[in-house]
């Protein structure tokens, strides 16, 4: 097991708004936090980034200190008003909390199908929110405890007055912040700033039985809860993407210091830029609003399914604290690349020791673009693919496909060339036309010996 001064890792820390090295809590259980979906409709590419960009993270943590010394621990949120609004249009002759069951199960499980063809691997952990409510009482009770925490108007709220240093993440300050608040809207709040730890459930809503009365938990509330169940009081990474930093992150950072009196939550927090599509901020109402399964399965982006391997390292081109624009042409040049790297690749393995340079880069706050650059040399200048291959391993970068025998595909491929031998060109072009179709790419050659006529086929990406 190596040590993280050896490798050089350093990474930015939003909280201190520096890079640094990294250095666990404890080396033999390295610990990272992720905030994951909140399942009440299917992932978008905005969410496809933090998944990408912190599976890389756990991968080089894995080959920095071993596979059996990282904890990665990966919720999903399946309580939320969110859940409870689509549950309730989507299956509106149903019970409430049957309906929600039918929304989380399908969406949590289209989403883990849809990380998997990204190439993600699975985090150690994937805690359900529904299954860590006792965890989140617990919190509660100790934030009422310590006067952190009040009960109005049957919720109960965070104090944020309690907390000197609260607005650190977010370099948001308390008094700027109350300044343009309309205090009105909910005066039961002691500050405006107050948020919510417990509130509680109609008869039809979703609910659970506590010292405050039957409800259910805040947003926030719950990722300090299973943070904490998995990981402990302090640990190592908080990852997720730039839009979370506040108030979600500050304010779980408020309430798990607050709970214990501590002087972290997590040591290093890492988030990843945001990402636009085709030069545009991605939504429903400007008709880009793209998810992973559109982008995997059907033809609404470019007017083809790009594989999980091109969208993979279409996000890694560019570092994951600068935004990206998400482009056809950028899926392109992905698949370009991955092309060209499988042709010069073929018939390789990966060798058994990683790049220096490579790791490097990765080593330098995540570079995975100085990453893959490196991989480029290699594989395509230098005529070493298996070193080349070996970083691609590590970034999670599917190059080389298994070959596919597909009787049909071959039939009409042979279908065509008797088409094209007797000069049934129409015949040949309607096959040829099905078979793109399929994604199946044609090579007509002459054999070199007998000048005979072949053809080659594959999948493209």
């Amino acid at each position: 097991m190596a040590s993280a001064q050896k490798t050089g890792l350093r990474l930015y820390n939003t909280l201190t708004r520096t890079q640094q090295d990294f250095v666990p809590l404890d080396p033999a259980n390295v610990r990272m936090y992720v905030c994951g979906p909140t399942v009440y409709d299917f992932a978008h590419i905005g969410n496809a980034r933090p998944v990408i960009v912190f599976d890389v993270l756990f991968r080089v943590l894995r080959h920095v200190y071993g596979a059996d010394h990282v904890t990665y621990v990966r919720n999903i949120t399946d309580v939320d008003d969110k859940i409870n609004a689509r549950a309730a249009r989507d299956f509106p002759g149903l019970p409430l909390n049957e309906a929600i069951r039918k929304v989380t199960e399908k969406t949590a499980g289209q989403f883990r199908s849809d990380v998997a063809a990204l190439g993600a691997l699975e985090p150690s952990v994937e805690p359900r929110a529904t299954e860590n409510i006792d965890e989140m009482q617990a919190l509660i009770k100790a934030l009422l405890e310590r006067e952190h925490a009040y009960e109005a108007s049957g919720e109960v709220l965070f104090a944020v007055e309690s907390m000197p240093d609260y607005g650190q993440l977010s370099g948001r300050n308390l008094e700027d912040q109350l300044a343009g608040a309309r205090v009105a809207v909910e005066s039961h709040k002691r500050n405006p700033a107050d948020f919510v730890l417990w509130k509680q459930s109609s008869a039809e809503e979703p609910g659970w039985q506590s010292p405050w009365g039957r409800g259910r938990p805040g947003w926030h509330i719950e990722c300090s809860a299973m943070s904490e169940r998995y990981l402990g009081r302090t640990f190592d990474i908080h990852g997720g993407g730039l839009d979370l930093i506040f108030p979600h992150h500050e304010n779980e950072i408020a309430q798990s210091r607050c709970a214990h009196g501590t002087h972290a939550m997590a040591n290093v927090w890492m988030h990843n830029g945001f990402v636009q599509v085709e030069g545009q901020k991605m939504s429903k109402s400007l008709g880009n609003f793209i998810t992973i399964h559109d982008l995997l399965a059907t033809d609404k982006f470019g007017g083809r399914k790009w594989p999980g391997e091109v969208l993979r390292l279409a996000m890694l081109m560019t570092h994951y604290r600068e935004p990206i624009d998400f482009s056809v042409a950028r899926l392109e040049e992905a698949t370009q690349l991955l092309e060209k790297w499988e042709r010069f690749a073929k018939g390789h393995a990966a060798a058994g020791v990683i790049d220096a340079e490579a790791l490097a880069h990765l080593g330098d706050d995540l570079d995975t673009p100085g990453a893959i650059r490196r991989m480029h040399r290699l594989i395509v200048d230098d005529a070493q693919p298996a070193a080349g291959l070996a970083i691609a391993d590590l970034l999670g970068i599917k190059v080389l496909r298994e070959a596919v025998v597909d009787a049909g595909t071959e039939a009409l491929v042979a279908a065509r060339l008797e088409a094209l031998n007797t000069r049934n060109f129409a015949e040949a072009d309607r096959i040829r036309t099905e078979l793109a179709g399929q994604g199946v790419q044609l090579m007509d050659y002459k054999d070199p010996e007998t000048g005979e006529r072949r053809t080659k086929w594959e999948v493209k990406r």
